[in-house]
């Protein structure tokens, strides 16, 4: 039986004091699942796991992992709580070779960090073998699981992934949202920002969605896969009212 690892609740938050791109939004990530949060450009998608990252100051509400609240934290606080994010652009370092970027991050955990620096390259091949290049020189789909490795280096619970798919081209969209389906194989949940709507409702195990910095529909990703009021959302061209905004029956 699935539990929550990640829950938030009425979660105002945004970049500037009495001006929230987020307004009460509430989302349940549970253990071992893929949770895609999809909607239009400036639907705070992003935010909003900013925000739990501690990015974007939190106004109120509260981001709770397990029993442990962890609202408002600090990213560099992130690891200690079992908490990884992955932004955009800007994830890796482009002048380091890939053993140096993965060596970087496993420095937070020197015990171990040979056999977990072995046990990354065994997980993921395409970087074993370009272990020694330079990560600039890696395509943008590599570029994106070498920061998927970073992620995982110090043996997060949940991984927050914003538009991972961003500029990649259609094979290396899938190679990389497959990638991090993979991951809740291993125990990791994986909560996914994604712009490539069709691709990541098929792999994810929930939607859900958020237009104007509210929740507008949520529910399980194959329900919402061909769901048409799902496209008029994401168009902008349709907004639920608030007695029938929530999951899906």
């Amino acid at each position: 039986m699935m539990t929550d690892v990640l829950k938030i609740e009425n979660l105002v938050a945004g970049y500037v004091k009495d001006l929230p791109i987020l307004k009460d939004v509430c989302l349940t990530l549970e253990k071992q699942s893929m949770t895609v949060i999809i909607g239009p450009n400036g639907a705070g998608k992003s935010t909003l796991i900013k925000a739990v990252a501690g990015i974007v100051p939190v106004t109120s509400g509260s981001v709770t992992m397990g029993e442990q609240d962890i609202t408002r934290i600090q990213p560099h606080q992130m690891g200690r709580h079992g908490l990884a994010y992955v932004p955009q652009s800007d994830n890796i370092f482009k002048n380091l070779t890939i053993i140096e970027n993965l060596q970087l991050v496993l420095r937070q955990s020197p015990d171990n960090a040979k056999a977990r620096l072995a046990g990354l390259l065994d997980q993921f091949p395409v970087l074993t073998e370009k272990r020694n290049a330079k990560a600039g020189s890696l395509s943008g789909g590599q570029r994106q699981i070498l920061a998927v490795a970073m992620a995982l280096a110090n043996n997060p619970s949940i991984i927050m992934m914003d538009e991972p798919s961003a500029g990649l081209s259609p094979k290396a969209t899938e190679e990389v949202l497959q990638q991090a389906k993979d991951l809740t194989k291993d125990g990791v949940s994986i909560l996914l920002v994604e712009q490539n709507v069709k691709q990541a409702l098929k792999l994810a195990d929930h939607c859900y969605i958020l237009a104007e910095g509210t929740n507008q529909l949520n529910g399980k990703a194959a329900d919402l896969l061909n769901d048409p009021v799902v496209g008029e959302i994401y168009m902008g061209g349709k907004r639920l009212n608030p007695t029938k905004q929530g999951e899906m029956s």
